[in-house]
């Protein structure tokens, strides 16, 4: 597509200076890209997507780490042979 359209990470080195002239540095404009970086965050790495694996691992990961650590003092007593 055209240079403008490009986000950052695919404009190449000697397209740098020619791209920073095509974007808008208004207070209006830099408001804009800011948004526009917050919703490409939001979508990578905060809104998972339903029923991938990703999701699943970390529900159970969480699970794990909150059922360790709600019987660990059981644990911990269990292992040093203490009475209950």
């Amino acid at each position: 597509g055209p240079l403008w359209e490009r986000p950052l990470m695919e404009v190449r080195l000697g397209e740098l200076h020619t791209w920073l002239s095509t974007c808008s540095f208004s207070p209006q404009g830099l408001l804009g890209a800011v948004q526009k970086a917050w919703s490409s965050y939001c979508a990578r790495y905060i809104h998972v997507r339903q029923g991938a694996p990703a999701g699943i691992s970390m529900l159970l990961a969480g699970y794990c780490l909150l059922s360790y650590g709600w019987n660990y003092q059981h644990l911990s007593k269990a292992s040093l042979g203490s009475p209950h």
